[in-house]
Order: structure tokens, then C-alpha cells, then sequence
């Protein structure tokens, strides 16, 4: 809010200081005002620009100086005369024209250049453990993440870091991730894109959020650490896990169904089932049961921080 006001100051202040101190005819405030738009314009303009895409500009510019010596070369090497004056008379203005278009190109291709055709929700930037988790494939094959997949190159090059690691556990963590950036490649029910940006910071993660907060992208996780930082970068996260524990399928007592009875349980006959999302069922009378499916009847559910768990009967039992 007070960049408005001091914008609003330029905007006023300009033409009133001309006003009162040079001419107070009705052309100078107006071309003063106008000066004073241009001075806005280019400042919220230039807030909005990345140094990188500047730069880019700037090559442009000089790609467009060269193109245009190229042409002088080869209007001088033709000697014709007619094309000679014209070019000779305005050759200022083509050199101009030929550094602007090639700026103003570079500037609406700077984010392809860098990897990202634009910004925004389509925008799924994803860090270094969804990647190793692998879900992510899953989820883009059925369609419930759309758009495109923004891979950072600070990810992959950490995935490599544990690929070639002496450590048997990260070895096989690096090869995974990698081997998912593969798969996720091949998908067609979604893009990949590779950039190279880099933000200087304490952490893996950190970088990740401020990666999605650059491009307004949201960021696809499944470490609940991002979401700490996400919250205070205000940055969007779609959390793997999070998708996982609110798809779980709703289970209620007196609910029958039929599971296979994996192993003992801890106390005397009782048998261990879960369900297809991993949910452990503590099934009473159920030792008898083991390696085999068999009707059972819920009749509590336990919610504890490592998650839910059920318990069950027997159904023959529990009816006699």
C-alpha cells in the first residue's frame, strides 16, 4: 500500500511541480503528467523483470546489433543505389528497430530460454522426496495432477550426489529418484521441465518453496517440513501423503468385509490383516485364520498419531 501512495505521488507531484515552478500552461502539466506515467510504468515494469531475463534482453539486443551489421555489410557489398540512399538515410532508425525487436523477442522468450515456458498453478514444481517416494508417477497417470512438472536441476544433481554414494540406502534413494524422473519423462499425460534456477539458501526444501514462489507454482512433496516453510513463503503444497490419508477408504463398526489373515498377533489368537492402504486390522480369534481370507465384523477403530487402527471378529464367532 505505500508503494501506491508514492506512485500516486509521481503520478501528481510532477505535474504540480511544473505547474509552480516552470509553466503553467496546460501542454507542459500534461506532457510533465505523462512523464510522471512513464516513471511508474517503467518502475513496476522493472520490479517484475528476473536479472536473468534482463540479461537475456540485453544479449538480444546485441544479437539484433550484429544482425543489423550484417545487413549494412551486404547493402554495401549489393552497391545498389537506390537501396544504398535509403539505407544510408534512415540507417539510425534501422539500427534501432533491429536492437528493439531482437530485445523485445528475447524478453518474451526469456522463460523458454530458461527452461519454463510460463508461470503460474499449471506450474508443479517438485522436490527431492516425492521424487524418491515415486508416487508422483501414480498420480500423473490417473490425471489428478495436471499441467507441467518442474524438476529443478539442484534436485537432480543431489539425486546423483546419492546415486554415487558409497551409502547401500542412499545409493538405492539416488537410483530410484532418477529412475522416476525417467518414467515421469516418458508419461504423456503430463510435461517435464528441467530449470537451472537457483536461490541461495539454508536448505534443500527452502530452495524448492522459493523455486515455486518465483514461478507462482505450487510444490508437490511429501515431506511435511515443506509445508512448515510453505506456509510462511505463502506458497501452495500438494502433499503426497496428505492426497493418501484423506483417500483412505472409510471403515465403520458393524461394517463387515472379507481380508486375508497375514500373522499372529500379540496376544493369545489373535490374527493381523490390513486393509489396501496399509491400515492395520487386529483380528480376534483370527490365529486360527493365518494364510487364509475370512469374514470378519469391526467393532472398533483406534485413532493414533502413526494412524488408524481396526478391530475386528471373526464373523461366524461373533454370530454364534
Amino acid at each position: 500500500m505505500p508503494l501506491w501512495i508514492f506512485r500516486i505521488s509521481a503520478l501528481l507531484g510532477i505535474p504540480f511541480l511544473v505547474y509552480v515552478f516552470w509553466a503553467k500552461d496546460l501542454y507542459s502539466v500534461a506532457l510533465a503528467f505523462l512523464c510522471g506515467l512513464i516513471i511508474v510504468c517503467a518502475e513496476k515494469f522493472l520490479r517484475s523483470f528476473r536479472l536473468s531475463a534482463i540479461m537475456i534482453a540485453v544479449f538480444g539486443g546485441l544479437c539484433g546489433y550484429l544482425l543489423y551489421l550484417i545487413c549494412d555489410y551486404v547493402i554495401f557489398r549489393l552497391n545498389v543505389l537506390e537501396i544504398s540512399n535509403g539505407w544510408e538515410a534512415y540507417k539510425s532508425a534501422f539500427a534501432g528497430v533491429f536492437v528493439l525487436i531482437s530485445s523485445f523477442l528475447s524478453i518474451v522468450k526469456s522463460s523458454e530460454l530458461e527452461g519454463i515456458s510460463k508461470k503460474g498453478r499449471h506450474l508443479k514444481v517438485t522436490d527431492i522426496s516425492a521424487l524418491i517416494d515415486g508416487r508422483i508417477v501414480d498420480v500423473c497417470e490417473t490425471g489428478f495432477l495436471s499441467g507441467t512438472i518442474v524438476i529443478p536441476k539442484f534436485v537432480i544433481a543431489k539425486l546423483e550426489e546419492y546415486a554415487s554414494s558409497k551409502d547401500l540406502l542412499e545409493k538405492a534413494r539416488g537410483r530410484r529418484g532418477l529412475d522416476i524422473i525417467s518414467r515421469l519423462k516418458e508419461l504423456k499425460t503430463i510435461s517435464v521441465s528441467l530449470t537451472s534456477k537457483y536461490f541461495k539458501s539454508e536448505s534443500l526444501q527452502e530452495n524448492v518453496v522459493l523455486l515455486a514462489k518465483n514461478l507462482n507454482a505450487e510444490v508437490v512433496t511429501i515431506d511435511f517440513n515443506i509445508n512448515k516453510i510453505a506456509i510462511l513463503k505463502n506458497v501452495n503444497v500438494l502433499n503426497i501423503s496428505d492426497l493418501t490419508t484423506a483417500l483412505k477408504p472409510v471403515v465403520l463398526p458393524g461394517e463387515s468385509m472379507a481380508l486375508f489373515v497375514m500373522k499372529e498377533g500379540k496376544e493369545r489368537d489373535q490374527g493381523i490383516a490390513y486393509l489396501d492402504d496399509g491400515t492395520m486390522v487386529v483380528v480376534e480369534e483370527g490365529r486360527k485364520f493365518i494364510g487364509k481370507r475370512a469374514e470378519v465384523s469391526v467393532y472398533s477403530i483406534l485413532q493414533t498419531s502413526t494412524g488408524r487402527m481396526i478391530f475386528a471378529k471373526i464373523k461366524q464367532q461373533q454370530e454364534n
